[in-house]
């Protein structure tokens, strides 16, 4: 059993019910004519069609509309689901990011980032670091594995593009022996994730000014941290005082190049971020994420879309996975 398994069963779903977060599964009417039309499209009709299926079943095209909207949401996971993924993912990256702060607090080069490059290429791998990186890596393999199991979302080639990065950078400095410098990395970037998977959690137990506050203090820590620290802590390492140290070693571009690549998705994540953010601080409550693909479920969610047609409605919603921005399908 893995400790995804462990977390959900003994710390996630008793958490979820103290805090009243309920496993709510809305199962459509069975109807064979409509579940071989979603079978073959998954959205629903056009006009046309609806029309055509209104005469045949004698249904109200509303009716047939919110029976496909049902039946989509009929196959994403539940908000107890979604509250024990959060939770996983909140206790691995606190976890991670405790230890790593503890283990690089007593690390030379946590403080003088030219330690990372002294005795270059000749620097033991002691077996706190060893298994730091087995952790992270193994965890970054799971979730990029995981993306093409989970409903797909708008960012899903930046997210892949993120983890194949991320996977790519902890393998090729475990082979190199650049784990120093891959500690900080790793250690930065656990920083924000824990606060971002925390709103979430505060999201789906609906508490919401916890939930607003919460992401606030993720989008500060991120952009600090990403578009901050990053760039003068981490890059000005790899890119200048390993070249002043060791010399133009044969993978620095390659090295650097996966670096910069994170330090544009990280520019891109910052923007979504402060949209977000923003909409938080003026509207009072974190708005609908630009990645949702949570819809409707309800006749009363219909009947309230009516009144508010051509108004987009602010929607509090659990962060994504964007191990950058609020998502509320993830």
């Amino acid at each position: 059993m893995n400790f995804g398994l462990l977390d959900c069963r003994f710390i996630a779903k008793p958490c979820a019910i103290h805090f009243g977060v309920q496993d709510k599964s809305h199962r459509v009417q069975p109807n064979a004519i409509l579940e071989k039309v979603f079978t073959s499209i998954t959205k629903c009709p056009d006009a046309r069609r609806l029309e055509g299926l209104s005469k045949q079943l004698d249904w109200d095209v509303r009716k047939i509309q919110r029976w496909f909207r049902h039946r989509r949401n009929q196959d994403k996971p539940s908000i107890l689901t979604k509250f024990c993924e959060s939770m996983w993912r909140f206790t691995f990256y606190m976890s991670m990011f405790t230890y790593g702060l503890r283990f690089l607090w007593s690390s030379p080069w946590f403080w003088d980032t030219r330690q990372c490059w002294y005795d270059y290429p000749f620097q033991p791998i002691v077996s706190g670091l060893y298994y730091y990186y087995i952790m992270e890596l193994a965890f970054y393999w799971s979730i990029m594995f995981s993306q093409f199991t989970d409903i797909k979302r708008k960012d899903f080639l930046i997210m892949f593009v993120h983890h194949l990065a991320t996977i790519g950078l902890m393998t090729f400095s475990y082979m190199t022996n650049m784990v120093r410098v891959g500690s900080l990395v790793l250690c930065l970037h656990d920083a924000a994730d824990f606060w971002l998977e925390a709103a979430k959690l505060a999201n789906y137990a609906k508490y919401q000014r916890f939930c607003d506050s919460t992401f606030i203090l993720f989008s500060a820590i991120f952009i600090v941290t990403r578009l901050g620290i990053y760039p003068v802590w981490i890059l000005n390492t790899t890119l200048f005082e390993s070249w002043e140290l060791i010399g133009p070693y044969s993978s620095w571009w390659l090295f650097n190049g996966l670096l910069l690549i994170l330090q544009v998705l990280h520019v891109i994540w910052s923007y979504f971020i402060l949209r977000v953010a923003y909409k938080a601080l003026a509207r009072g409550k974190v708005s609908k994420d630009d990645r949702s693909d949570v819809e409707s479920s309800s006749d009363e969610e219909d009947a309230a879309s009516n009144s508010r047609k051509g108004i987009r409605s602010t929607a509090s919603n659990g962060a994504n996975r964007i191990n950058g921005h609020i998502s509320s399908g993830q």
